[in-house]
């Protein structure tokens, strides 16, 4: 009976390298343990080109990180420029799970100070766990602002005021994306939906300050989450 099964088994990778012409008699002829040898010289041929077409076709998958059960892309191009997720945070209010938030740079970076001084893209991906209201995202933004942009300049004010009204209904698996581009200002997206575009560098900087600035309202372990800490 074990003669039998290796007998079949052998017929099965010979037919599988694509030996048609080779009886199932044959095969087991060559594999005996007196001629490994002549076994291995006769199926290498057959069955390496069989596994590297099987390697071209399978999906390039991108790698990801994941954060209660959101994924996000570890790298990103935006205008042509490859950025890295410098980390990944948990946004929470009392017991419940708002949103993952993911923040990309060109680099990874851990220090408040050397992204505010970067004049360089970053994007900001906020995806939401929990279904909120146009006027919620815009009390966080304006309570955000105060708290780590206190002086801020009547150019940020009105960028605040812009981006607040712009806010809509987020439900639960939809996302808010905010990239800043160097020259052109921070392209805000909601729901998949382009609402326009914010001037200016310095409002783009108290906009992610309010995850990273000194005070933020998700709190430090968040903060140190999306610096990569």
């Amino acid at each position: 009976m074990e003669n039998d099964r290796f007998r079949n088994v052998i017929g099965v990778l010979c037919n599988a390298a694509g030996a048609t012409h080779v009886p199932a008699s044959r095969c087991y002829d060559v594999a005996r343990p007196d001629d490994e040898i002549r076994m291995e010289a006769f199926m290498r041929p057959k069955v390496m080109p069989l596994l590297l077409s099987l390697m071209l076709l399978a999906p390039v998958l991108a790698s990801a990180a994941t954060l209660a059960d959101v994924s996000l892309d570890d790298k990103i191009t935006v205008n042509g420029q490859p950025l890295v997720l410098n980390g990944l945070g948990l946004r929470k209010k009392f017991f419940v799970k708002v949103y993952v938030g993911g923040l990309y740079l060109t680099a990874k970076q851990s220090n408040p100070a050397q992204i505010l001084a970067s004049d360089t893209p970053r994007r900001m991906v906020m995806s939401f766990l929990y279904s909120v209201s146009n006027q919620q995202m815009c009390d966080a933004w304006n309570e955000g602002l105060e708290a780590n942009v206190p002086n801020a300049s009547a150019e940020v004010k009105g960028g605040f005021k812009t981006l607040c009204f712009w806010m809509e209904p987020i439900p639960k698996t939809n996302r808010l994306v905010l990239t800043y581009i160097p020259g052109t200002g921070t392209m805000v997206e909601i729901n998949g939906k382009t609402k326009g575009t914010l001037p200016g560098k310095a409002t783009a900087d108290a906009i992610v300050s309010t995850w990273i600035g000194p005070k933020p309202a998700m709190g430090d372990e968040f903060k140190n989450a999306v610096l990569g800490k």
